[in-house]
């Protein structure tokens, strides 16, 4: 077994960087934009941006599924694409794609074979990781049949398994009710005072500002602003002055009066704004600079197809309906035109006398005469009769 080199930084990236080419070699699109960045062990760190600001092809790289373009990328001191790195960490993907006709048990017991556990730790490991997921009741059910949020959980305990070191979750708490969101929540600090060593991404911004340390912001494939929670969230702009309850004729005074009231000044800092506004200033600022993206921007006006008026239901059907008569009166006329040569207007006209005007129309469209070298008896079977029994079933 190799043993993994123990050093602050589990992950450790200078100037990294992921293009995606077409098949001439040119640039489509820079995922990852030449970012350093560094996770240190035992730390809960947060992995912001919006859609296609290089998140997922961050957390691709660290786990050696894409391979960088430029830079330098470490995982516990090894490059990311080393074999013996994957079984210190557990990664919990955005969506859960599991075995639909294996039971929770069966499916955690799977992953425990895959990390070469044996028998009796796989099924220790399996019954402790249910019961801390909350599915220990569905345990012998079908993941298959579970809801999205149920997905989820059994996702996040497949990701302990091996019981990581590093452990990378990207939207771990997409789909869960409240309740599945607080337990969660609750087991990353856990994980984190238990020595392990946490990535997180996720859109849901206030879960970030509950349990992460410190964080990066990606806009375009480039680091916007990175730092603790604590200094990105302090506004500058403001002070507050925090003393007890006072009566609302000292808070109206409050600048020229507070020290002969009596009141006391027991902190002052910079409040805190919250993470979602400064999470929006930052794809703003980022917008209004023109920086560029390979995601997704705002939404423009409705596709010029979707705006169309519609024909209404009752207009379809007597279209349809007429397109119907004009074909069978067209029908009626070549056969007996075949049988009766002089009484093909006699026919017509009768027919026509009841026929809606549209289907009228149709029929009563004049022909190009054929020249006189032409065979018309064969015209009028190839228009007219061509695929139309007679009486006695024979085709013409």
């Amino acid at each position: 077994m190799v043993t993994m080199q123990r050093s602050e930084a589990i992950v450790e990236a200078r100037g990294l960087t992921r293009a995606f080419r077409d098949f001439w070699m040119r640039t489509r699109a820079m995922a990852v934009d030449h970012i350093d960045l560094e996770i240190r062990s035992g730390e809960i760190f947060g992995l912001l941006g919006p859609n296609g600001s290089g998140k997922s092809t961050t957390i691709k790289m660290i786990l050696g599924l894409l391979r960088p373009t430029a830079g330098r990328l470490s995982v516990f001191g090894r490059p990311a694409t080393d074999v013996a790195v994957k079984r210190h960490i557990g990664f919990l993907p955005e969506e859960s794609y599991l075995y639909r006709y294996l039971t929770p048990l069966e499916t955690l017991d799977y992953y425990g074979r895959l990390f070469g556990l044996r028998r009796v730790e796989r099924r220790r490991r399996s019954e402790q990781l249910l019961d801390m997921v909350g599915l220990s009741g569905v345990a012998h059910r079908h993941v298959g049949e579970f809801s999205k949020g149920m997905m989820r959980r059994i996702g996040l305990a497949q990701a302990l398994v091996n019981d990581p070191e590093f452990l990378i979750l990207d939207e771990p708490t997409s789909g869960l009710d409240p309740i599945g969101t607080k337990l969660v929540k609750e087991l990353i600090l856990d994980l984190r005072s238990r020595g392990k060593t946490i990535l997180l991404s996720s859109h849901l911004l206030g879960d970030v500002q509950d349990v992460c340390d410190r964080m990066v912001m990606l806009y375009g494939g480039k680091i916007r602003a990175e730092g603790t929670v604590d200094d990105l969230l302090q506004d500058t702009e403001r002070t507050v002055i925090r003393t007890g309850r006072l009566d609302q004729e000292t808070i109206d005074r409050i600048d020229a009066v507070l020290r002969e009231r009596g009141g006391a000044i027991e902190q002052v800092e910079s409040p805190k704004q919250r993470l979602e506004d400064l999470f929006l200033d930052i794809v703003e600022q980022a917008r209004k600079e023109r920086i560029a993206t390979s995601g997704a921007t705002e939404g423009g006006e409705t596709a010029a197809f979707l705006r169309s008026e519609k024909q209404s239901g009752d207009d379809l059907v007597d279209h349809l309906q007429n397109t119907k008569d004009a074909k069978a009166v067209g029908r009626v006329v070549a056969k007996e035109s075949r049988n009766q040569p002089g009484a093909a207007s006699e026919v017509l006209d009768t027919l026509l006398k009841d026929t809606p005007a549209p289907a009228r129309a149709a029929v009563e469209k004049p022909q190009t005469p054929a020249p006189a070298d032409v065979d018309q008896t064969m015209i009028d079977r190839l228009t007219g009769g061509g695929g139309d029994a007679d009486e006695s079933g024979d085709r013409t």
